[in-house]
Protein backbone atom coordinates (compact mmCIF):
# COMPACT_ATOMS: atom_id res chain seq x y z
CA UNK A 1 0.00 0.00 0.00
CA UNK A 2 1.44 3.48 -0.91
CA UNK A 3 2.43 5.47 1.96
CA UNK A 4 0.14 8.34 1.71
CA UNK A 5 2.78 11.09 3.19
CA UNK A 6 5.43 10.64 0.83
CA UNK A 7 2.46 10.55 -2.69
CA UNK A 8 1.84 14.10 -1.12
CA UNK A 9 5.66 15.39 -0.42
CA UNK A 10 7.93 14.28 -2.69
CA UNK A 11 11.16 13.86 -1.05
CA UNK A 12 9.75 12.93 2.76
CA UNK A 13 11.68 11.00 4.63
CA UNK A 14 8.82 9.96 7.69
CA UNK A 15 6.70 7.46 7.30
CA UNK A 16 3.09 7.38 8.23
CA UNK A 17 4.12 5.15 10.85
CA UNK A 18 6.91 7.09 12.46
CA UNK A 19 4.79 10.75 12.16
CA UNK A 20 2.05 8.71 13.49
CA UNK A 21 4.02 7.63 16.53
CA UNK A 22 5.03 11.40 17.20
CA UNK A 23 2.04 12.89 16.81
CA UNK A 24 1.02 10.61 19.58
CA UNK A 25 4.11 11.28 21.39
CA UNK A 26 3.55 15.15 21.10
CA UNK A 27 -0.16 14.90 22.15
CA UNK A 28 0.63 12.91 25.33
CA UNK A 29 3.03 15.43 26.20
CA UNK A 30 0.77 18.21 26.10
CA UNK A 31 -2.51 16.41 27.98
CA UNK A 32 0.43 15.87 30.61
CA UNK A 33 1.73 19.57 30.49
CA UNK A 34 -2.24 20.61 30.32
CA UNK A 35 -2.72 18.28 33.32
CA UNK A 36 -0.23 20.28 35.73
CA UNK A 37 -1.28 23.60 34.80
CA UNK A 38 -5.01 22.52 35.65
CA UNK A 39 -4.33 21.61 39.05
CA UNK A 40 -5.89 23.45 42.17
CA UNK A 41 -2.21 25.60 43.30
CA UNK A 42 -1.55 24.05 46.63
CA UNK A 43 -0.75 27.90 48.05
CA UNK A 44 -4.08 29.82 48.65
CA UNK A 45 -2.47 32.82 50.38
CA UNK A 46 -4.26 35.71 51.31
CA UNK A 47 -4.60 37.02 48.16
CA UNK A 48 -4.98 41.40 48.69
CA UNK A 49 -5.57 43.91 45.97
CA UNK A 50 -5.01 46.89 47.91
CA UNK A 51 -3.06 49.97 46.19
CA UNK A 52 0.45 48.11 46.26
CA UNK A 53 1.94 45.54 44.02
CA UNK A 54 2.23 42.36 46.69
CA UNK A 55 1.90 38.94 46.35
CA UNK A 56 -2.09 38.76 45.41
CA UNK A 57 -0.91 40.66 42.11
CA UNK A 58 2.21 38.77 41.44
CA UNK A 59 0.00 35.43 41.84
CA UNK A 60 -2.85 36.57 39.59
CA UNK A 61 -0.37 37.51 37.03
CA UNK A 62 1.25 34.14 37.70
CA UNK A 63 -2.32 32.83 36.98
CA UNK A 64 -2.96 34.83 33.77
CA UNK A 65 -0.34 33.90 32.14
CA UNK A 66 -0.58 30.35 33.00
CA UNK A 67 -3.76 30.41 31.71
CA UNK A 68 -2.30 32.09 28.30
CA UNK A 69 0.52 28.55 28.13
CA UNK A 70 -2.73 26.43 28.86
CA UNK A 71 -4.62 28.08 25.58
CA UNK A 72 -1.71 27.19 23.68
CA UNK A 73 -1.18 24.00 24.46
CA UNK A 74 -4.92 23.46 23.66
CA UNK A 75 -4.48 24.81 20.36
CA UNK A 76 -1.37 22.76 19.36
CA UNK A 77 -3.13 19.71 20.65
CA UNK A 78 -6.11 20.34 18.32
CA UNK A 79 -3.54 20.77 15.95
CA UNK A 80 -1.96 17.27 16.97
CA UNK A 81 -5.31 16.00 16.89
CA UNK A 82 -6.37 17.86 13.49
CA UNK A 83 -2.88 15.92 12.02
CA UNK A 84 -3.87 12.79 13.26
CA UNK A 85 -6.82 12.81 11.54
CA UNK A 86 -5.62 14.02 8.08
CA UNK A 87 -2.91 10.75 8.57
CA UNK A 88 -6.26 8.41 8.87
CA UNK A 89 -7.79 10.44 5.86
CA UNK A 90 -4.98 10.21 3.41
CA UNK A 91 -4.87 13.92 3.49
CA UNK A 92 -1.73 14.72 5.72
CA UNK A 93 0.44 17.33 4.40
CA UNK A 94 -2.46 19.54 2.86
CA UNK A 95 -3.09 22.83 3.97
CA UNK A 96 -6.62 22.39 5.65
CA UNK A 97 -7.68 26.14 4.54
CA UNK A 98 -6.34 26.12 0.80
CA UNK A 99 -5.74 22.84 0.12
CA UNK A 100 -2.02 23.58 -1.33
CA UNK A 101 0.92 20.77 0.27
CA UNK A 102 2.75 22.30 3.15
CA UNK A 103 6.27 22.32 2.63
CA UNK A 104 8.51 19.87 4.02
CA UNK A 105 10.61 21.65 6.07
CA UNK A 106 7.49 22.76 7.89
CA UNK A 107 6.20 19.18 8.36
CA UNK A 108 9.67 17.92 9.24
CA UNK A 109 9.73 21.32 12.02
CA UNK A 110 6.40 20.80 13.16
CA UNK A 111 4.98 17.43 11.85
CA UNK A 112 1.25 18.78 13.50
CA UNK A 113 1.36 21.27 10.90
CA UNK A 114 -2.01 21.66 9.07
CA UNK A 115 -1.91 24.48 7.45
CA UNK A 116 0.63 26.43 4.82
CA UNK A 117 2.99 29.00 6.09
CA UNK A 118 0.94 31.59 4.78
CA UNK A 119 -2.40 30.53 6.13
CA UNK A 120 -0.58 30.07 9.36
CA UNK A 121 0.11 33.65 9.54
CA UNK A 122 -3.59 34.74 9.07
CA UNK A 123 -4.66 32.49 12.03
Amino acid sequence: MPDPVSEHHEGMDASSDDIAETLHAKRTELLQQMGVLEEKPTDHGSISFGKRVGEGTSMAVDRLSQVAVHDRLQTTLADVERALAKLEESSYGSCDVCGEPIGAERLEALPWAVRCVEDAARR
